[in-house]
């Protein structure tokens, strides 16, 4: 494609060289440059990429986008202002706009992304739609899976994994968008059909550093969509309505005035059921997971189907054909004992007050919670986290999460700070191994022990470095399955 054409939705500072040279490929990576690439310079957390420019041309890069000049590179450069917001248009032309070939779904908030995601993915499939997913857990194109390292990948990766959908006819793409994707313009040039908000609760302040930077993030969905679909439950959701600016709107909740209302919930170990009414019309809803959060993201997963066009007993049909989601209280096979183990991804403080309330409503022994903190990311919520647990639990044990590079020491006498604001027991075992052994090993009849804040995940991040760590195989394992 020629350069000029790349540029058409992006404006330029300054153009140093001719617009009709051909481009053959985009990275933003000089390791991946290949001859007749176009090299965008993106500054990230640790590395500058207008520092790898020179190595970039080296490697067969024949033009530059940066943000400021670059004297001592000898090909084409183009300034602009911001080289992501560049990189998502030229990525998006690259591509030729791929996600108009279907319709596109988005999914943003704290908590709830990755079920409501794959809730829509079974209304629809049960509708006899094709459909791709993309989100923490992994990306699918219908059954195919295709492995995923974040949840909303950059703005070139995205719409090469958009045009690879894409080629593949589906009908409709389902997506978690999270507020570093939208903070970072990862979305920039997308228009999604039906944008969705879960909640916001406290998490990722080490980036958006307040809650206001937070909600502004998740705010920008609904700048780019066509029609959205908001919790009108969540204390923040005024905010958001006052200012999107999607064509229509529906709210759902179970406490507020809405246009998609829940009522006469059930709440069992099974899952949940309650009433769904919309427009006049009301259905009973059965969806075997459990806990009061199960019904909230059945409903934004409903609101998103409705916006879609379809009717609410076509919805519903579609969402009693749902399973559970991996990692998600999710019930580990534990043949021969006389306990159960639960393995959930809340890895924040609304997160594990929901898992564990859950769990609250169905237990017949102790909630025995299992759980840390992230390293190198917010800590304020660390002992928060430990007094939601102390006070819903019966016993904790306090251990690592993905350390990465802090002390894990230091994070759990954080966590712990919070506990002891409370009279629950607990137990530090800082290797998680070993405190997932120690709480298998002094399990009572009944207990429900909940493996918290690993869920999907399949390995564990310690320093620098990822180590296998399945936390299914461990427990079976341990127990000689």
């Amino acid at each position: 494609m020629i350069l000029s054409e790349l540029l058409k939705n992006v404006t330029v500072r300054d153009m140093n060289g001719a617009g009709s040279m051909k481009i053959t490929d985009i990275a933003c990576d000089s390791r991946k440059v290949k001859p007749g690439s176009l090299f965008v310079c993106i500054t990230g957390y640790e590395v500058d990429g207008h520092k790898y420019a020179k190595s970039a041309v080296e490697n067969g890069a024949v033009a530059v986008i940066a943000e400021h000049a670059l004297p001592t590179v000898n090909v084409p450069c183009v300034v602009v202002d911001n080289t992501r917001k560049a990189m998502a248009h030229i990525a998006a032309s690259y591509y030729r706009y791929p996600f108009k070939k279907f319709k596109l779904i988005g999914i943003t908030g704290t908590n709830g992304k990755t079920t409501t995601t794959y809730l829509i993915k079974a209304i629809l499939e049960h509708m006899g739609k094709k459909v791709g997913l993309i989100g923490t857990n992994q990306n699918m194109i219908g059954d195919l899976v295709i492995p995923t390292s974040r949840t909303t990948p950059d703005s070139l990766e995205l719409m090469e994994l958009f045009d690879t959908i894409a080629s593949h006819d589906v009908d409709y793409v389902v997506m978690e968008v999270s507020s570093h994707a939208l903070a970072l313009d990862r979305v920039k040039a997308c228009r999604f059909d039906v944008g969705a908000f879960t909640n916001i609760t406290q998490d990722h302040l080490d980036f958006h550093k307040t809650m206001d930077e937070y909600l502004r993030a998740k705010s920008i969905l609904f700048d780019i969509c066509d029609f959205g679909v908001i919790n009108i439950d969540d204390e923040r959701s005024g905010e958001l309505l006052a200012g999107a600016k999607c064509d229509d709107i529906i709210t759902y909740g179970i406490k507020n005035d809405c246009t998609l209302r829940a009522s006469n919930i059930c709440l069992e170990q099974s899952g949940v059921e309650f009433d769904v009414s919309f427009g006049g019309d009301s259905e009973r809803v059965n969806l075997g997971i459990p806990g009061e959060f199960s019904v909230y993201n059945a409903m934004t997963a409903m609101g998103c189907c409705l916006e879609c066009g379809f009717s609410l007993s076509e919805v519903v049909e579609g969402l009693h054909s749902a399973d559970g989601v991996k990692g998600r209280i999710e019930i580990v096979d534990t043949p021969g004992t006389d306990y159960t183990v639960i393995i959930d991804y809340a890895h924040t403080p609304d997160g594990l007050l929901n898992v564990i309330n859950a769990i609250r409503g169905f237990a017949k022994g102790r909630v025995v919670t299992l759980f840390g903190c992230g390293g190198d990311r917010d800590s304020a919520k660390r002992p928060v986290m430990g007094r939601i647990a102390g006070e819903l639990s019966d016993f904790c044990v306090v251990t690592s999460d993905n350390p990465r590079t802090e002390d894990p020491e230091k994070i759990i006498e954080q966590v712990v700070e919070g506990i002891k604001q409370t009279d629950c027991e607990y137990e530090v075992i800082t290797n998680r191994f070993a405190a997932i052994e120690y709480a298998l090993d002094h399990a009572q009849k009944d207990d429900i022990i909940l493996l918290a804040g690993k869920g999907h995940e399949i390995y564990q991040v310690l320093g620098r470095d990822t180590i296998k760590f399945d936390e299914r195989e461990i427990v079976q394992k341990l127990l000689g399955v």
